[in-house]
Protein backbone atom coordinates (compact mmCIF):
# COMPACT_ATOMS: atom_id res chain seq x y z
CA UNK A 1 0.00 0.00 0.00
CA UNK A 2 1.12 3.65 -0.46
CA UNK A 3 2.40 5.18 2.50
CA UNK A 4 0.83 8.11 2.39
CA UNK A 5 -2.62 6.46 1.77
CA UNK A 6 -1.71 3.86 4.93
CA UNK A 7 -1.00 6.98 6.97
CA UNK A 8 -4.61 8.63 5.97
CA UNK A 9 -6.43 6.04 6.43
CA UNK A 10 -4.46 4.61 9.77
CA UNK A 11 -5.61 8.40 10.80
CA UNK A 12 -9.01 8.49 9.57
CA UNK A 13 -9.94 5.39 11.88
CA UNK A 14 -8.14 6.18 14.78
CA UNK A 15 -9.02 9.32 15.44
CA UNK A 16 -12.43 8.38 14.60
CA UNK A 17 -12.96 5.30 16.38
CA UNK A 18 -12.86 7.97 19.75
CA UNK A 19 -13.92 11.60 17.87
CA UNK A 20 -17.39 10.40 16.00
CA UNK A 21 -18.70 8.76 19.57
CA UNK A 22 -17.40 11.40 21.77
CA UNK A 23 -18.63 14.27 19.54
CA UNK A 24 -21.93 12.87 18.81
CA UNK A 25 -22.78 11.57 22.72
CA UNK A 26 -22.27 15.48 23.26
CA UNK A 27 -24.56 17.21 20.33
CA UNK A 28 -26.35 14.93 17.71
CA UNK A 29 -25.86 12.25 14.18
CA UNK A 30 -26.02 15.72 12.72
CA UNK A 31 -24.31 18.24 14.52
CA UNK A 32 -22.74 21.91 13.78
CA UNK A 33 -19.16 22.06 14.19
CA UNK A 34 -17.62 25.01 14.36
CA UNK A 35 -13.67 24.58 14.51
CA UNK A 36 -10.95 27.36 15.50
CA UNK A 37 -7.93 26.61 13.14
CA UNK A 38 -5.62 28.23 10.24
CA UNK A 39 -3.11 29.35 13.10
CA UNK A 40 -1.27 30.95 9.96
CA UNK A 41 -0.60 31.35 6.32
CA UNK A 42 2.87 31.76 5.86
CA UNK A 43 3.25 27.99 6.09
CA UNK A 44 2.23 24.98 3.91
CA UNK A 45 2.17 22.56 6.89
CA UNK A 46 -0.12 24.84 9.18
CA UNK A 47 -2.49 25.79 6.50
CA UNK A 48 -2.85 21.58 5.83
CA UNK A 49 -4.29 21.59 9.60
CA UNK A 50 -8.00 23.07 8.24
CA UNK A 51 -8.47 21.20 5.54
CA UNK A 52 -7.25 17.84 6.79
CA UNK A 53 -9.25 18.20 9.62
CA UNK A 54 -12.37 19.35 7.58
CA UNK A 55 -11.64 16.17 5.60
CA UNK A 56 -11.54 13.85 8.68
CA UNK A 57 -15.13 15.42 9.73
CA UNK A 58 -16.44 14.81 6.14
CA UNK A 59 -15.25 11.47 6.51
CA UNK A 60 -16.49 10.30 9.92
CA UNK A 61 -19.76 12.20 10.39
CA UNK A 62 -20.59 12.99 6.93
CA UNK A 63 -24.11 14.87 8.02
CA UNK A 64 -22.28 17.67 10.37
CA UNK A 65 -21.99 20.83 9.09
CA UNK A 66 -18.87 22.58 9.57
CA UNK A 67 -18.27 26.80 10.26
CA UNK A 68 -14.18 27.46 9.97
CA UNK A 69 -13.74 30.20 12.45
CA UNK A 70 -10.09 30.73 10.59
CA UNK A 71 -7.46 32.83 12.84
CA UNK A 72 -5.66 33.66 10.02
CA UNK A 73 -7.15 36.06 7.13
CA UNK A 74 -6.08 34.97 3.86
CA UNK A 75 -8.09 35.50 0.68
CA UNK A 76 -5.68 33.20 -1.11
CA UNK A 77 -5.91 30.54 1.26
CA UNK A 78 -9.75 31.13 1.87
CA UNK A 79 -10.14 30.76 -1.64
CA UNK A 80 -8.86 27.73 -1.90
CA UNK A 81 -10.31 26.06 1.05
CA UNK A 82 -13.97 26.58 -0.38
CA UNK A 83 -12.52 25.73 -3.50
CA UNK A 84 -12.29 21.73 -2.20
CA UNK A 85 -15.04 22.38 0.62
CA UNK A 86 -17.72 24.67 -0.74
CA UNK A 87 -20.23 23.51 1.93
CA UNK A 88 -18.48 24.91 4.39
CA UNK A 89 -18.84 28.74 6.08
CA UNK A 90 -16.14 30.81 6.97
CA UNK A 91 -15.56 33.00 9.37
CA UNK A 92 -13.12 35.67 10.73
CA UNK A 93 -12.74 37.70 13.59
CA UNK A 94 -11.73 38.37 17.43
CA UNK A 95 -13.14 39.23 20.71
CA UNK A 96 -12.82 42.14 23.24
CA UNK A 97 -10.81 41.44 26.95
CA UNK A 98 -14.70 39.72 27.99
CA UNK A 99 -14.07 37.51 24.84
CA UNK A 100 -16.68 39.06 23.84
CA UNK A 101 -17.18 38.11 19.30
CA UNK A 102 -16.57 41.55 17.81
CA UNK A 103 -18.72 41.14 14.82
CA UNK A 104 -22.16 39.31 13.69
CA UNK A 105 -20.56 36.74 12.05
CA UNK A 106 -19.11 34.97 14.97
CA UNK A 107 -22.04 35.63 16.95
CA UNK A 108 -24.12 34.32 14.64
CA UNK A 109 -21.85 31.48 14.31
CA UNK A 110 -21.87 30.86 18.45
CA UNK A 111 -25.74 30.76 17.98
CA UNK A 112 -25.31 27.90 15.30
CA UNK A 113 -23.17 25.56 16.54
CA UNK A 114 -23.54 22.54 18.60
CA UNK A 115 -19.67 21.68 19.03
CA UNK A 116 -16.53 23.65 19.55
CA UNK A 117 -13.34 21.76 18.24
CA UNK A 118 -10.06 23.05 18.32
CA UNK A 119 -7.75 21.89 15.42
CA UNK A 120 -4.33 20.66 15.39
CA UNK A 121 -1.52 22.44 16.27
CA UNK A 122 2.11 22.65 17.78
CA UNK A 123 -0.14 23.88 21.44
CA UNK A 124 -3.28 25.09 22.37
CA UNK A 125 -3.03 28.05 19.99
CA UNK A 126 -6.72 29.21 20.36
CA UNK A 127 -7.06 28.71 23.77
CA UNK A 128 -8.51 32.29 23.91
CA UNK A 129 -11.01 31.49 21.30
CA UNK A 130 -12.09 28.40 23.34
CA UNK A 131 -12.64 30.61 26.08
CA UNK A 132 -14.84 32.94 24.16
CA UNK A 133 -17.21 29.91 23.28
CA UNK A 134 -17.42 28.85 26.62
CA UNK A 135 -17.98 32.63 28.30
CA UNK A 136 -20.79 33.28 25.50
CA UNK A 137 -22.40 29.44 24.57
CA UNK A 138 -21.75 26.90 27.47
CA UNK A 139 -21.39 24.15 24.85
CA UNK A 140 -19.33 21.54 25.11
CA UNK A 141 -15.57 21.66 22.76
CA UNK A 142 -13.28 19.63 22.73
CA UNK A 143 -9.45 19.32 20.95
CA UNK A 144 -8.15 17.45 18.50
CA UNK A 145 -4.07 16.62 17.61
CA UNK A 146 -2.54 18.98 19.93
CA UNK A 147 0.87 18.94 21.38
CA UNK A 148 0.94 19.76 25.03
CA UNK A 149 4.63 20.79 26.31
CA UNK A 150 3.62 22.85 29.59
CA UNK A 151 0.58 23.22 31.16
CA UNK A 152 0.27 26.76 33.30
CA UNK A 153 -3.25 26.46 35.90
CA UNK A 154 -5.19 28.66 33.30
CA UNK A 155 -4.51 26.36 30.38
CA UNK A 156 -5.58 23.52 33.04
CA UNK A 157 -8.69 24.88 34.11
CA UNK A 158 -10.16 24.94 30.08
CA UNK A 159 -8.70 21.63 29.57
CA UNK A 160 -10.57 20.42 32.64
CA UNK A 161 -13.99 20.94 30.80
CA UNK A 162 -12.85 19.32 27.36
CA UNK A 163 -15.43 16.56 26.41
CA UNK A 164 -12.17 15.14 24.73
CA UNK A 165 -7.90 15.66 24.19
CA UNK A 166 -6.80 14.47 21.41
CA UNK A 167 -2.93 14.83 21.39
CA UNK A 168 -0.69 13.99 18.27
CA UNK A 169 1.58 11.93 20.47
CA UNK A 170 1.66 10.48 23.49
CA UNK A 171 4.73 12.81 25.08
CA UNK A 172 1.33 15.24 25.82
CA UNK A 173 -0.53 12.52 27.19
CA UNK A 174 1.98 11.70 29.66
CA UNK A 175 2.21 15.68 30.19
CA UNK A 176 -1.51 15.75 30.69
CA UNK A 177 -1.12 13.03 33.10
CA UNK A 178 1.37 14.62 35.61
CA UNK A 179 -0.83 18.05 35.67
CA UNK A 180 -3.76 15.55 37.27
CA UNK A 181 -5.39 15.03 33.74
CA UNK A 182 -6.58 11.61 32.76
CA UNK A 183 -9.42 9.62 31.45
CA UNK A 184 -10.90 7.81 28.54
CA UNK A 185 -11.71 11.36 27.14
CA UNK A 186 -8.10 11.51 26.33
CA UNK A 187 -5.83 9.48 23.65
CA UNK A 188 -3.70 10.06 20.64
CA UNK A 189 -4.95 11.25 17.24
CA UNK A 190 -2.26 12.00 14.68
CA UNK A 191 -2.11 15.91 13.77
CA UNK A 192 -4.91 16.35 10.77
CA UNK A 193 -1.97 17.25 8.35
CA UNK A 194 -1.91 13.21 7.64
CA UNK A 195 -5.50 13.60 6.33
CA UNK A 196 -5.11 15.86 3.57
CA UNK A 197 -6.72 15.05 0.35
CA UNK A 198 -6.67 17.57 -1.71
CA UNK A 199 -4.36 18.55 -5.06
CA UNK A 200 -4.35 21.39 -7.49
CA UNK A 201 -2.69 18.76 -10.20
CA UNK A 202 -3.06 21.25 -13.54
CA UNK A 203 -1.22 23.71 -12.06
CA UNK A 204 1.67 21.24 -10.89
CA UNK A 205 1.73 19.77 -14.06
CA UNK A 206 1.67 23.21 -15.78
CA UNK A 207 4.80 24.04 -13.30
CA UNK A 208 6.92 20.63 -13.75
CA UNK A 209 6.39 21.34 -17.51
CA UNK A 210 7.46 24.90 -17.95
CA UNK A 211 10.40 23.59 -16.27
CA UNK A 212 11.50 20.53 -17.24
CA UNK A 213 11.16 18.58 -15.21
CA UNK A 214 9.77 14.93 -15.78
CA UNK A 215 7.82 12.90 -13.26
CA UNK A 216 9.96 10.97 -10.92
CA UNK A 217 13.08 11.75 -12.30
CA UNK A 218 13.84 14.86 -10.06
CA UNK A 219 13.79 15.09 -6.31
CA UNK A 220 12.94 18.38 -3.62
CA UNK A 221 14.89 19.42 -1.19
CA UNK A 222 13.39 22.25 1.65
CA UNK A 223 16.01 24.16 3.65
CA UNK A 224 15.20 25.23 7.07
CA UNK A 225 16.72 27.21 9.99
CA UNK A 226 17.51 25.52 13.52
CA UNK A 227 14.36 28.43 14.87
CA UNK A 228 12.02 29.80 12.84
CA UNK A 229 12.53 34.14 12.51
CA UNK A 230 9.02 34.26 13.75
CA UNK A 231 10.19 38.00 15.03
CA UNK A 232 11.00 39.24 11.77
CA UNK A 233 7.57 39.55 10.22
CA UNK A 234 5.32 38.89 13.09
CA UNK A 235 5.15 41.53 15.75
CA UNK A 236 2.42 39.56 17.93
CA UNK A 237 5.55 37.35 18.05
CA UNK A 238 6.83 39.99 20.65
CA UNK A 239 9.85 38.52 21.09
CA UNK A 240 12.73 40.19 23.67
CA UNK A 241 15.85 41.37 22.25
CA UNK A 242 18.13 38.82 24.30
CA UNK A 243 15.51 36.15 22.75
CA UNK A 244 15.96 37.36 19.20
CA UNK A 245 20.04 37.31 19.92
CA UNK A 246 20.22 33.73 21.10
CA UNK A 247 18.04 32.40 17.97
CA UNK A 248 19.77 34.18 15.53
CA UNK A 249 23.63 33.33 17.34
CA UNK A 250 22.30 29.60 16.98
CA UNK A 251 20.96 29.64 13.37
CA UNK A 252 24.14 31.33 12.27
CA UNK A 253 26.34 28.68 13.80
CA UNK A 254 24.28 25.64 12.72
CA UNK A 255 23.15 26.84 8.94
CA UNK A 256 26.01 25.82 7.18
CA UNK A 257 26.89 22.85 9.17
CA UNK A 258 23.38 21.83 8.34
CA UNK A 259 22.80 22.66 4.66
CA UNK A 260 25.79 21.42 4.10
CA UNK A 261 24.64 17.81 4.53
CA UNK A 262 21.55 18.74 2.23
CA UNK A 263 23.67 20.24 -0.36
CA UNK A 264 25.44 16.62 -0.10
CA UNK A 265 22.61 14.55 -1.08
CA UNK A 266 22.06 17.34 -3.93
CA UNK A 267 25.17 16.59 -5.42
CA UNK A 268 24.59 12.81 -4.94
CA UNK A 269 21.39 13.07 -6.96
CA UNK A 270 22.72 14.97 -10.06
CA UNK A 271 26.19 13.46 -10.48
CA UNK A 272 24.76 9.63 -10.11
CA UNK A 273 21.58 10.21 -12.15
CA UNK A 274 21.88 13.46 -14.01
CA UNK A 275 18.61 14.24 -12.99
CA UNK A 276 16.86 17.73 -11.57
CA UNK A 277 16.08 18.91 -8.04
CA UNK A 278 13.48 21.42 -7.27
CA UNK A 279 14.62 23.59 -4.07
CA UNK A 280 10.74 24.68 -2.20
CA UNK A 281 9.72 25.98 0.88
CA UNK A 282 7.34 25.13 3.66
CA UNK A 283 7.31 28.49 4.81
CA UNK A 284 8.14 31.61 3.58
CA UNK A 285 11.10 32.65 5.10
CA UNK A 286 13.38 30.15 3.25
CA UNK A 287 12.45 31.88 0.04
CA UNK A 288 15.25 33.86 1.53
CA UNK A 289 17.52 30.99 2.16
CA UNK A 290 17.52 28.58 -0.62
CA UNK A 291 19.79 30.82 -2.54
CA UNK A 292 22.26 31.56 0.02
CA UNK A 293 22.46 28.18 1.72
CA UNK A 294 21.53 25.44 -1.35
CA UNK A 295 22.16 26.86 -4.54
CA UNK A 296 24.72 29.43 -4.39
CA UNK A 297 27.50 26.88 -3.13
CA UNK A 298 26.62 24.08 -5.55
CA UNK A 299 29.29 23.11 -7.81
CA UNK A 300 28.54 24.63 -11.15
CA UNK A 301 27.83 21.48 -12.99
CA UNK A 302 25.38 20.64 -10.15
CA UNK A 303 23.87 24.17 -9.95
CA UNK A 304 22.62 24.06 -13.46
CA UNK A 305 20.37 21.27 -12.63
CA UNK A 306 18.70 22.76 -9.64
CA UNK A 307 15.59 24.94 -9.83
CA UNK A 308 13.40 26.76 -7.07
CA UNK A 309 9.67 27.41 -6.35
CA UNK A 310 8.13 30.09 -4.57
CA UNK A 311 6.03 30.19 -2.27
CA UNK A 312 2.56 28.11 -2.97
CA UNK A 313 -0.16 26.28 -1.41
CA UNK A 314 -0.11 22.64 0.00
CA UNK A 315 -2.94 21.39 -2.72
CA UNK A 316 -0.13 22.53 -5.47
CA UNK A 317 3.27 21.24 -3.04
CA UNK A 318 1.34 17.63 -2.74
CA UNK A 319 0.70 17.31 -6.57
CA UNK A 320 4.55 18.00 -6.73
CA UNK A 321 5.77 16.18 -3.99
CA UNK A 322 3.87 13.07 -5.68
CA UNK A 323 5.22 13.16 -8.48
CA UNK A 324 8.95 13.42 -7.20
CA UNK A 325 11.10 10.67 -6.73
CA UNK A 326 12.02 11.71 -3.59
CA UNK A 327 11.81 14.48 -0.82
CA UNK A 328 14.69 15.74 1.16
CA UNK A 329 13.57 18.28 4.08
CA UNK A 330 14.68 19.68 7.08
CA UNK A 331 10.95 20.64 7.63
CA UNK A 332 9.04 18.04 9.75
CA UNK A 333 5.75 18.79 9.01
CA UNK A 334 4.18 19.20 5.51
CA UNK A 335 5.93 16.21 3.18
CA UNK A 336 4.46 13.38 5.97
CA UNK A 337 1.27 13.73 4.60
CA UNK A 338 2.31 14.36 0.30
CA UNK A 339 5.43 11.77 0.15
CA UNK A 340 4.96 8.53 -1.35
CA UNK A 341 6.02 5.61 0.37
CA UNK A 342 9.69 5.48 -1.72
CA UNK A 343 10.56 8.97 -0.43
CA UNK A 344 13.84 9.64 1.19
CA UNK A 345 12.74 11.93 3.97
CA UNK A 346 15.19 13.49 6.20
CA UNK A 347 12.63 13.96 9.32
CA UNK A 348 13.37 16.38 12.54
CA UNK A 349 14.48 12.98 13.89
CA UNK A 350 16.59 12.03 11.10
CA UNK A 351 17.46 15.28 10.69
CA UNK A 352 19.38 15.09 14.43
CA UNK A 353 20.73 11.44 13.48
CA UNK A 354 22.29 13.30 10.79
CA UNK A 355 23.62 15.66 12.71
CA UNK A 356 25.70 13.69 15.20
CA UNK A 357 27.19 11.49 12.79
CA UNK A 358 28.29 14.31 10.95
CA UNK A 359 27.05 12.11 7.76
CA UNK A 360 24.43 12.16 4.91
CA UNK A 361 24.10 8.71 2.85
CA UNK A 362 21.13 9.75 0.91
CA UNK A 363 19.62 6.49 -0.23
CA UNK A 364 18.81 6.53 -4.30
Amino acid sequence: MIRRNFLKQSTILASGALFVPALIKATSAAPVIMIVSGWQDVNIGDITHTPGLITLIRHRIPKARIILWKKSDSKKVDDMLMQYFPEIKIVHGGFDKDFVPGNDDVKKAFMDADFFLHGSGPSLVGADYIRSWLTQTKKPFGIFGVTLQDINPSAKELLKQATFIFTRETASIEVLRKNGLAGEHIAFAPDATFVLDINDDKTAIDFLKSNGLEDKKFICAIPRLRYTPYYKWSPGASWTDKRIKEVEAVNEQFKELDHAKLREAIIAWVRNTGNKVLICPEMTYQLDIMDELLINPLPDDVRSLVQKRGFWLPDEAASVYARAHAVLSFECHSPYSYCEWHACILSSSAYRYHQRSNVLRPRF
